[in-house]
C-alpha cells in the first residue's frame, strides 16, 4: 500500500484535482436528502472531496476524518476545526449521530474483508435511524477502461477487490443497511498514458508487482513499447452505492 503522508503533496494533482472531485461530491450529494444536517466523510484524504461537500450544501455540517496525519493536516486547511485523525475502524463518535456517512475510495485500500465489514459497521453504528450510507466500490475495475494499456497489463497479479460490490451489499446487510441505489462517475483527468502507466509501475502504484522485480520490468518495457507514450486513455468510472439505515419506528 502507498504510504499517503509521503502521497499527501502530491496527491490531487496525480488523482484528477479538483475536476474528479466535483464529479465525486455531485454523485455523492445525489443521495444525501435536502434535510440531512450532518455527514461525516470517512478517510477524507486531502479533504478536497469534503469541502465540496460542505460548500455545496451550506446547512449540511461536514466532518473529516483521515487516519494519514499528512492527508488529515491538508485536510484541515480546507476545512478548518472540521477534521480529525482517527481510524475507520473505529470511529471516535457516539451512535446515531451523522445524517449521512461516506467512504470514497476507502474499501478497495483495506486488507481483507473483516476489516470492511469493520468500517461498514462502524458507519452503520453512527448513522441515525434513516442516515444513508454512500461508499465507492470496485475501483480498481473502473481503471480497466479496455485500452491497449489495459490489454498489455491484463496477466498482471492483482490483490483480491476488497470492493466489490456483492460483498459491500452483504456486509451492508449485515447491520441493517439497505441498498437506495447505484450511480457512476468520471474521474476527469486520470486517463492513463503508457509512459505515465509505466512511471507508476516503478513507484510500486501497483502493489503486486514490486518496483525494480524483474516482472514489474518487464510489464514496464511492453509498455513503453506502445504508440502515443504522452496520450491519456480513456479516463475510468467510479461506481458508488448508497445505503439507508430503516427509520425508528
Amino acid at each position: 500500500m502507498l504510504d499517503y503522508d509521503k502521497e499527501a503533496d502530491a496527491y490531487d494533482a496525480t488523482r484528477g484535482g479538483e475536476p474528479r472531485a466535483a464529479a465525486a461530491a455531485d454523485a455523492v450529494l445525489g443521495f444525501v436528502p435536502q434535510e440531512a444536517h450532518t455527514l461525516l466523510d470517512v478517510a477524507c484524504g486531502t479533504g478536497i472531496v469534503t469541502r465540496r461537500l460542505a460548500t455545496a450544501r451550506p446547512g449540511l455540517r461536514v466532518t473529516g476524518l483521515d487516519a494519514a496525519p499528512a492527508m488529515a493536516r491538508t485536510a484541515a486547511t480546507r476545512l478548518p476545526g472540521a477534521v480529525l485523525l482517527a481510524d475507520s475502524r473505529q470511529l471516535p463518535f457516539p451512535d446515531r449521530v451523522f445524517d449521512a456517512v461516506t467512504t470514497v475510495w476507502l474499501l478497495h485500500l483495506v486488507e481483507g474483508p473483516e476489516e470492511v465489514r469493520a468500517i461498514v459497521a462502524e458507519c452503520a453504528r453512527v448513522l441515525r435511524p434513516g442516515g444513508v450510507y454512500i461508499t465507492t466500490v470496485d475501483k480498481a475495475a473502473a481503471h480497466d477502461v479496455g485500452s491497449d494499456i489495459d490489454a498489455v497489463l491484463a496477466p498482471r497479479p492483482r490483490r483480491p477487490a476488497q470492493d466489490r460490490p456483492d460483498h459491500v451489499r452483504a456486509y451492508a446487510a449485515e447491520y441493517d443497511l439497505h441498498p437506495v441505489g447505484m450511480a457512476r462517475f468520471r474521474g476527469h483527468g486520470q486517463g492513463r498514458s503508457p509512459r505515465s502507466t509505466s512511471a507508476d509501475l516503478r513507484r510500486g502504484w501497483f502493489t503486486m508487482l514490486p518496483p525494480g522485480e524483474p516482472l514489474t520490468e518487464r510489464f514496464a518495457a511492453q509498455l513503453e513499447l506502445l504508440p502515443d507514450q504522452e496520450r491519456p486513455r480513456a479516463d475510468p468510472e467510479f461506481t458508488i452505492l448508497a445505503f439507508r439505515k430503516p427509520s425508528a419506528e
